[in-house]
Parts: structure tokens; sequence; C-alpha cells
């Protein structure tokens, strides 16, 4: 009884009143038996009730739609093994459908709403398996009975209709808390990403429109790891620089509505990364000070630090919310198309794997110190002489006028604010990759207030126990001049930086490199190379 009701419960969702305007009455026949195959095929496919049994394994047809079904039906004739599909007499089951074609083609009864109703109830019971799945709610059924405010339908908005940031909004909770919002100075609204949950302040009301605009805004903080990005910038100078993109992006593909509150939008950071409209506004810090994130004015809307295991598996928060925005990015190509194109490019960035600082300084090494050309000499015969003494055999070395040159200098910061395991660090790094270039010396030199020079070391030396001279104030001028003016120091010889990013604005002409740890920043921008190490 119940397969009966649900094939013709389904015959009304699925609105086969409506055939093709120009089929012929005649085979309104024909017409239904195509629809009760694809009933019983969606049925079968489903598995909600046991199949009967006059539907076996093989069915005649493969899931095909409604009118393709109709059209092969057309083609030929119909054949024994198709009936029994209908649950009414003979081939039909739409009494209606056949016999009064008012009821086909006039489009006025009121049963047509039923197919509005149907996608409907799917929608929500996908909505709520996701929920489930998300862990937000312990049964499908708990969705129905629970409360459900403007920005949480705003949140399934875009867990049912916009594959971009569908799996992002199906991770979050939102939270409507006064308290919560007293306690964290929250004016709008704020994301943690280590908890998974989106804070609304309660008592600024918006339309579901205006809050898509800022559920949509959140959860791109999160996706495109800005608090990652961060690297030791001003925190909120960098929260508001990511507002002004992101903003920027969501008015250009029109998600929601933008709140008339004050929300930073600027056309004139149209095309530009968040990385340089920072640098654009800390130009003039005293005046973007004054502006508000979502949260309030002067603190992020981006709360929390660190990083938690996702539900207890293998799989880290950063790499779960790279995952779920890369791959919403494709879904969301082949449904709705049109992003802007520097979205477009930052999320495709985030998935492809950063080149790790000391293979960027390995490249850099190998831009001045080419390896050496080996020569054949006869003035030094090989080892393998002995063995033949009638033969001469030549021995196979660098050629030796090429080292000369084969230099370069340190400029280490020796300041108080320099960890020793961190001189440590550099320092056996430097010392590696020199020996691996076949540098014979490194001409180091100690910076804190003054320039302590060293003098000439091997990579052996280096690594092993160095006196570290200075430990106080913190000014590296010195220390480069040292270096360019010395007469035994090559004119074109490369310089390397090591410095916490807690120093002066040094100036030199020659070809240089910063080492810096992660995290750090300079309190100037660099015109040579800058390695983060860890």
């Amino acid at each position: 009884m119940g397969l009966c009701s649900a094939h013709g419960l389904l015959h009304f969702a699925f609105w086969h009143f409506d055939i093709e305007d120009e089929a012929p009455k005649a085979d309104l026949v024909k017409w239904n038996v195509a629809c009760d195959m694809f009933v019983t095929r969606f049925l079968l496919d489903v598995r909600l009730f046991r199949p009967p049994a006059f539907v076996n394994s093989d069915f005649p047809f493969p899931a095909l739609s409604e009118n393709e079904l109709y059209r092969r039906l057309m083609v030929g004739h119909l054949q024994p093994e198709h009936e029994g599909f209908s649950t009414g007499t003979g081939y039909t089951d739409m009494d209606n459908c056949a016999n009064d074609s008012s009821f086909l083609f006039g489009f006025k009864n009121p049963h047509q709403k039923y197919k509005e109703i149907f996608e409907s109830a799917l929608t929500q019971a996908v909505s709520a398996a996701v929920e489930v799945a998300a862990g937000h709610i312990n049964d499908i059924n708990e969705a129905a009975k629970k409360s459900i405010s403007l920005a949480e339908k705003a949140r399934r908005w875009f867990v049912n209709n916009y594959p971009l940031l569908g799996a992002l909004a199906a991770h979050f909770n939102i939270v409507e808390d006064a308290g919560i919002s007293m306690r964290e100075q929250i004016s709008l609204a704020a994301i943690s990403e280590s908890l998974a949950t989106i804070y609304i302040n309660p008592g600024i009301r918006l339309t579901e429109t205006e809050y898509r605009f800022i559920v949509a805004h959140e959860l791109l903080h999160v996706g495109l790891r800005h608090l990652n990005r961060c690297q030791g910038r001003d925190q909120f100078l960098w929260n508001v620089a990511c507002d002004f993109v992101i903003n920027g992006w969501l008015v250009e593909m029109g998600v929601g509505t933008m709140p008339q509150l004050g929300i930073l939008y600027d056309p004139d950071f149209k095309d530009k990364s968040a990385e340089q409209v920072y640098d654009l506004i800390v130009r003039d810090i005293r005046r973007y000070k004054k502006l508000a994130t979502l949260r309030g004015v002067g603190i992020s809307d981006i709360l929390g630090e660190g990083e938690v295991r996702f539900r207890q598996t293998s799989i880290g928060l950063d790499e779960f919310y790279r995952r779920a925005l890369s791959e919403g990015l494709e879904y969301h190509k082949q449904t709705r198309g049109f992003l802007p194109l520097g979205l477009e490019e930052e999320i495709r960035t985030l998935f492809r794997a950063p080149i790790d600082w000391d293979v960027k300084l390995a490249r850099w090494f190998d831009t001045f110190f080419v390896p050496l050309e080996n020569i054949r000499t006869y003035s030094c015969l090989s080892r393998r002489q002995a063995s033949t003494p009638d033969i001469p055999r030549p021995r196979t070395r660098p050629r030796l006028q090429a080292m000369d040159s084969r230099t370069f200098g340190v400029v280490l910061d020796t300041s108080g604010s320099m960890k020793r395991y961190t001189m440590a660090i550099a320092l056996g790094t430097v010392a590696s990759y020199a020996s691996s270039r076949d540098v014979p010396f490194v001409r180091v030199v100690f910076c804190d207030a003054s320039a302590y020079d060293t003098g000439y070391m091997s990579p052996e030396a280096i690594m092993g126990n160095v006196r570290i001279r200075g430990r106080g104030g913190t000014i590296l001028q010195p220390g480069i001049d040292c270096l360019q003016k010395a007469q035994d120091f090559p004119k074109d010889g490369p310089i390397l930086i090591i410095t916490d990013g807690q120093c002066d604005h040094f100036i030199t002409q020659r070809p240089h490199a910063i080492m810096l740890p992660k995290g750090q920043r300079l309190p100037f921008h660099p015109n040579g190379d800058v390695f983060e190490f860890e």
C-alpha cells in the first residue's frame, strides 16, 4: 500500500501532468507509461520500499528523464515487458491526464503546487541531513522543531544554494547571544575558526539578505586563511584590508545585501589583494585606525588563534578549510559560473603547496654560486695510478682560480631581542648551504648597536662553537657598511642579513637577502628577498 501511495504522489511531485504541448492526445497512454517507468526507477534508486514482484533486475531502461523515455516509446511500440508499472488499470493511473485534456494542458489545476511543495520538502530534507552530518542537530526530525532565526536561515541558504561556501557554512554554528556579544565587544558579527562559530549580535536587526552578506563575509575570512596570513602585520589593519577586499567581491557577486551600517567598502581597492591593500593603508595609519570592522572600532572580527584537530581525525582545521573552499569553487563554477578573478586566484593559490623557505634560500644561493667546473690535471695524479704505473692517469678537481670569488657576507643581528636558538638555526643553515655550494669561507659580522667583524670563517667553524658578540641594541647599518667598505671583500659579493625584524631601516646597494623568523615582519619594505624560517 505504501508503494502505491508513493507512486501516485510522485506523479504530482514531478508534475507529470505537464506533457509537452506538441504531443497529440492519442499518445497520452505512452506518456503515462513513461512516467510510470520513471517513478519506478526513482523508487528503486532511493530504496524506500521493497520492489514489487513484477520489477526484476533487468529493468527495461536506465535512469532517463520522462521526456527521454517518452521519445523512445514513440519510436517503437509498447512491448509486453513494459506492462505492469502502473498502479491503475491497464496502462494508465493518471486518469485525469488520460481522460481530461484540459487538466493536462490548462495548467489551472491547484494540484500543480505539489511540485513546489515537493521541491521545498526535498531541500529541507537535504539540509537537515547536512545538519546532522555536521553535528549541529542529533536527528533529522529535530530540524523541524528548531526555531530558525534570520541569521540561521541565511547560513542554511548557503548550504542549500551556494556551492562555493556551502561546505564551510555547514561546518559553522550561528550563536546569537547578547551576553557573549557584550563580553567580546561584538557590535555586529565575529567569527571563531577554532570553535567553528559565527557570533551575531541579536540587538542589531537586519534582513535575511543582509545576514547573507554578513555570513559570507565571515566565512571568507576563514576560508581564505586571513588569520594565518597576517604574518606579523598589525592585526587590526590587516583585518581592515581583508574587509575591503571581501566586501568588494561580495558586492560584485551580488551575494546578499550590504548592510548600511558603515561596512568597509571602497571601489578604489578593486582588483587588489589584501596584501596590496594593507601596504596602501599603512601609509595613513591614523585614518584607518579609526575605522570599524564588523566587530567594532579598533578590534578584529576574527576571534581566537591556534590549531585544533577537526573532529578528532587526522585532518587539521587549516587543511579542512582550504579543501572546503577549493572543492566549493569547482561546484560553484559548474552551477553558477561567475566569480571575481581575484577571488578565484586566491582560492586556487590556497590549495597549492607553498615553497619551503629552505628551498627558496637554496635557489638564492644557486644564482650566485654556480657549480664548479671540474678540470683534469696531470700535475696531481690519480690515486689509481699505482695500479697502472706505465699509464699516467690525471686527477679531476675543481678549477682553483674560481674559488677566490666564491664567498658571501653574513650580518647577524646579535641584539638582546634575538633568541639564541634562532641564531643557532640560522647560522647552521648558512653553514650547510655554504658547504654544499663549495664556498670555502664566509665573511661573518656580528652586529647589535656596533659592528664586530670576525673575518672569514669556514663552514666547519661556523657549525662549531661560535662566540657571539653583542647582545645590546639593534642597529644593522654599521654591520652592512663594514662589509661594503672592506677591501678584502668582493665588490659584487652578496650579503645575507639575519634578524628578528626589530631593527633599523638599513640600506644597501649590494645584492642581499634577509632571513626572518616566521611570523615576524620588518618595519620597512625590503628591496631584497625575504626568507621566513621556522
